[in-house]
């Protein structure tokens, strides 16, 4: 899938509404296969990702875990450590 796509469940603190936005835009990018869509395509790509958005957030209000929720920052470093690995410094 697309790699942009973070994770967004059992975190604290909670995922925001701008960075469920950003991970439904991606998501419609990739499937739409649109960069930027052109002046045609602008509504219904961007109606999706609004629909997206809001099928995320419900999905996300929705699932339950007793796992503790995880640190951004930590994974946030763990996430650096990787790409280091994976591409160098």
């Amino acid at each position: 899938m697309c790699r942009n796509i973070k994770t967004l469940y059992n975190f604290d603190p909670s995922v925001t509404p701008e960075e469920i936005r950003a991970a439904s835009h991606q998501f419609v990018k990739k499937i739409s296969g649109f960069n930027r869509p052109s002046k045609t395509n602008e509504a219904p790509f961007l109606a999706a990702v609004d629909e997206i958005a809001a099928i995320s957030t419900r999905l996300l209000s929705s699932l339950e875990t007793s796992a503790p929720p995880k640190n951004r920052e930590e994974e946030a470093a763990k996430a650096r450590v990787r790409a280091a690995e994976r591409f160098g410094t």
